[in-house]
């Protein structure tokens, strides 16, 4: 069945080409139902096993244009061609616009190299050989086969076929990758194909041998379905196919190759407008179609009919749906109806009827929704239960540490009855901070974190929990609220209470109103009933308030010395950067430790540096580098250039302050007293000079 080939190399006397009809092996099987695809009245609707439906047809007036068929009844049984061409059509399908067809074969030998087109001479906007469905197969071996679109050549599909030693020259074994057989996709849905092949080794003059091939474009499943691809290599091997026939004893076989057609390259909105529109039956739709080389359209009976779209009154009225139980199912009442069907479950029963044994009885139903419920009850129990364990649980463990941390705060406070006044439970703190939000955190220390809190008679307050469950933190935090317990001063924060509740006790602070830190802590120092030293005064121990008002916070490392002594020995503790160096040296503690703190919590203000990250290239701290600058009267290199500039004279007063308070010796260090006092002379000369220039 030769389709067409156009040779375009005139020199091959010894190659023959055959396209042919191959014995029959097996038979492809017409996959339409006669009833389904109408043809025109008085025209054939069926040559052999193949229905001819209309806009295909046999003889004058009975197809469209471009549609002709030709049904040979000399052949048992009768063949139907594609118009006047060789190629065989096996099956037609109008729903999805497919068309199969028995594509033939092609056979090469020879030394040099051969050109050809190859294909189905067809309208490529009615019809195209689709690249998704069909792939070449070349059988045989020794050569080079490419292949292209004859109006370009930008896409060379290609494949190699070599002959090993002892092995045959066609593979028998169904496979085709690249020894006896080789396998290459279409470059691209075509009617019409560019075939080349050369002999291997011809690019550097060493061909050994002539070659052989035989080629088809037949369906990937159709070659992998039923050893068809198997079966075909066996027959070409065998000599059934050769450059002068067939044995006629042999019957043919058919080669399925699968392509797209379209009714007529027109979208289905312009086709609707168009005088020769081919949607004709009333009960049909227009489907917008791609063929795989052009746009177009098809026609479909809608849902629930069947017929010929492409014919008046062509759709059937109605598919008797309920009558088609492999099609339709329905398990349960079919009710039929016009272009579809309803499928119900019986009186009494309910589920889904198409699916076998889907309906089910209301009594079993309700049995079930019974089950159902009393699980959900039961687990719904088992939850409540668990959580009612756990909150019991959670309540004894408070009341375990709210015992043992009360123990050790009234060990140390006198007053037992203000001890009871000042416990909180942990529900008012998780409340007053929103259960802890990161949002209203606004202060982290060593051992602790602040957070805002706003309590129920809307006090905003500040609460400090401490971060590690260890005895020796409790024993800070105990420690913090037995001095703050003693301290009442609008300068100092002003504890209000503790929560017992946890393992990690809580502290409570009042942002309240205070003036300078100097104050507070002279106050520590002298006016307190015993004289405390704070132990780490630096800047994130301040707390402002909305008024920036200064704060000072965080006792946890404070410690009281008795009256008729002035200093103490201790371990180490405090921050890097605002550590007393003469401390750290002697392990004594005295109030010129917080003195010295404070002069570096100044020198921050002057220079808005960070005392534990600053460090000169010449590896100097920030007091160091400091205390050079302010001998060589150079405090312009270090000073914030704000602060210079809004207060040159003050800014140096203070430095001089800062100067002293940082003195490597504590003897040479003024008391907090003596800063207070000088600050207050500065500040009211320089809330002096302000008023005046107001």
């Amino acid at each position: 069945m030769a389709l067409c080939f156009t040779p375009q190399n005139h020199m091959m006397p010894v190659a023959a080409i055959a396209a042919l009809h191959l014995l029959h092996l097996l038979a492809v099987t017409p996959v339409l139902h006669a009833a389904t695809n109408v043809a025109l009245p008085g025209c054939l609707s069926k040559c052999g096993e193949v229905s001819v439906p209309y806009p295909f047809g046999v003889g004058a007036g009975c197809y469209y244009e471009g549609f002709m068929l030709t049904c040979d009844e000399t052949h048992s049984p009768p063949k139907l061609f594609l118009g006047n061409t060789s190629a065989v059509v096996l099956n037609i399908s109008l729903h999805h616009g497919r068309l199969d067809i028995d594509n033939g074969i092609a056979s090469l030998t020879g030394r040099n190299p051969y050109s050809m087109n190859w294909g189905v001479p067809l309208d490529d906007s009615i019809f195209a050989l689709s690249s998704f469905w069909n792939n070449f197969f070349v059988m045989g071996c020794g050569f080079k086969f490419q292949v292209m679109l004859p109006d370009s050549e930008n896409m060379i599909v290609m494949c190699n076929s070599s002959c090993l030693n002892g092995q045959p020259a066609v593979a028998t074994d169904g496979t085709c990758s690249g020894v006896g057989c080789c396998e290459a996709s279409l470059p691209g849905s075509s009617n019409m194909y560019s075939i080349k092949l050369d002999p291997l080794g011809a690019e550097n003059g060493t061909t050994e041998q002539p070659f052989n091939a035989s080629f088809v474009i037949a369906e990937k499943e159709w070659w992998n379905t039923n050893n068809h691809g198997m079966l075909l290599q066996k027959a070409v091997s065998d000599g059934l196919v050769t450059p002068w026939g067939i044995p006629g004893s042999a019957p043919p076989l058919q080669i399925k190759a699968g392509g797209k057609w379209n009714f007529r390259n027109l979208s289905c909105a312009d086709a609707r407008r168009s005088s020769d529109y081919g949607c004709l039956s009333s009960n049909s739709y227009c489907h917008d179609h791609w063929n795989g080389e052009s746009s177009g359209y098809i026609c479909r009976c809608k849902h629930g009919y069947e017929g010929n779209p492409y014919i008046t009154n062509g759709c059937h009225a109605d598919t008797h749906e309920c009558t088609i139980g492999d099609k339709y199912p329905c398990f349960g009442d079919c009710i039929n109806m016009d272009g579809s069907y309803n499928c119900v479950c019986p009186h009494g029963t309910s589920g889904n009827p198409k699916k076998p044994h889907g309906c089910i009885k209301d009594t079993e139903k309700f049995s079930g929704i019974g089950c159902g419920g009393c699980l959900v009850l039961l687990i719904f129990a088992v939850i409540l239960l668990r959580q009612k364990l756990r909150a019991r649980k959670a309540k004894k463990l408070r009341n375990f540490y709210f015992r043992k941390n009360r123990g050790l705060l009234l060990q140390q406070l006198v007053d037992k009855d203000i001890a009871e006044k000042m416990i909180f439970s942990l529900d008012e703190q998780e409340k007053a901070t929103n259960t802890f939000d990161v949002d209203r955190k606004i202060g982290k220390g060593g051992h602790s974190t602040v957070y805002k809190g706003i309590l129920s008679d809307q006090r905003v307050v500040a609460i400090k929990m401490s971060r590690r469950a260890i005895q020796s933190e409790t024993d800070s935090f105990i420690n913090e609220v037995a001095i703050l317990s003693q301290v009442n001063d609008r300068n100092v924060v002003k504890l209000f209470g503790c929560c017992l509740e946890t393992e990690v006790p809580l502290l409570v602070e009042r942002l309240r109103i205070a003036l300078e830190v100097a104050r507070s802590l002279a106050y520590l120092h002298s006016a307190a009933s015993i004289s405390i030293v704070h132990r780490d005064i630096k800047a994130t121990n301040i707390l402002l308030d909305d008024n920036l008002t200064a704060k000072v916070s965080d006792f946890g490392a404070s410690r009281g010395i008795p009256i008729d002594e002035t200093r103490i020995t201790t371990a180490i503790q405090g921050t890097f950067g605002y550590l007393d160096t003469e401390c750290y040296n002697t392990r004594r503690l005295t109030e010129k430790s917080d003195v010295y703190s404070f002069g570096v919590m100044l020198v921050e203000l002057l220079t808005r540096e960070k005392p534990h990250i600053y460090m000169t290239a010449a590896g100097y701290s920030l007091v160091e580098q400091f205390l050079i600058l302010h001998r060589q009267d150079k405090l312009s290199e270090i000073l914030d250039p704000q602060v210079a500039k809004e207060g040159e004279e003050e800014a140096r007063v203070v430095a001089e302050i800062a100067a002293m308070c940082v003195s490597s010796s504590g003897e040479d260090r003024p008391t907090m007293k003596q800063v207070e006092m000088r600050l207050e002379v500065l500040q009211s000369a320089a809330t002096s000079i302000k008023n005046t220039k107001n």
